[in-house]
């Protein structure tokens, strides 16, 4: 009987909530401060980091979404139920529309910068395992996060395969 294989977002709760979820733990400290102002290649060097990519078992082939995942994680300080995308919306938006829009239109350097500036934003609280699978498949991510940032309901037929 093999064993079910687990999802990004739970492999990516359980390594921030063991590596960076507890900052009060001077580990946790060192480690957020050095993945906020690494370098790319410095963020892949991070032993903690390596296991994370070990964990996700993704290949080399993702390794912008490894480091994007890394720094974007050390931004959060709280999990909570709500996705980023809910909490930068709704009915009192904390995110205008104009940058949502922005923020889904980027790519790269920029996406990681305006994910980090909109991570801040929402109080630096939002569901950790949603964002971390969201970070990982951003392209079949993106409209998934039209309909949160709005408050309507998913429809969850279009989008059973990401999810998965």
């Amino acid at each position: 009987m093999s064993e079910k294989p687990k999802r990004p977002g739970s492999v990516a709760l359980g390594w921030w909530s063991a590596n960076i979820g507890q900052r009060d733990v001077p580990v946790a400290r060192a480690l957020v401060a050095r993945l906020r102002r690494a370098a790319p290649m410095a963020v892949l060097s991070e032993p903690r980091v390596q296991d994370l990519a070990r964990n996700l078992d993704l290949g080399p082939h993702k390794a912008e979404e490894i480091v994007r995942l890394a720094v974007l994680l050390a931004e959060v300080r709280e999990t909570s139920s709500e996705p980023l995308a809910s909490r930068l919306g709704g009915d009192d938006p904390v995110l205008s529309q104009l940058r949502f829009q922005r923020l889904l239109r980027a790519e790269g350097d920029d996406l990681t910068a305006q994910l980090r500036r909109a991570i801040s934003m929402a109080d630096r609280r939002c569901n950790v395992a949603a964002l971390a699978a969201d970070l990982l498949y951003w392209e079949a991510a993106r409209p998934r996060w039209c309909f949160q940032y709005y408050g309507a309901d998913v429809p969850q037929k279009d989008f059973e395969e990401t999810t998965e």
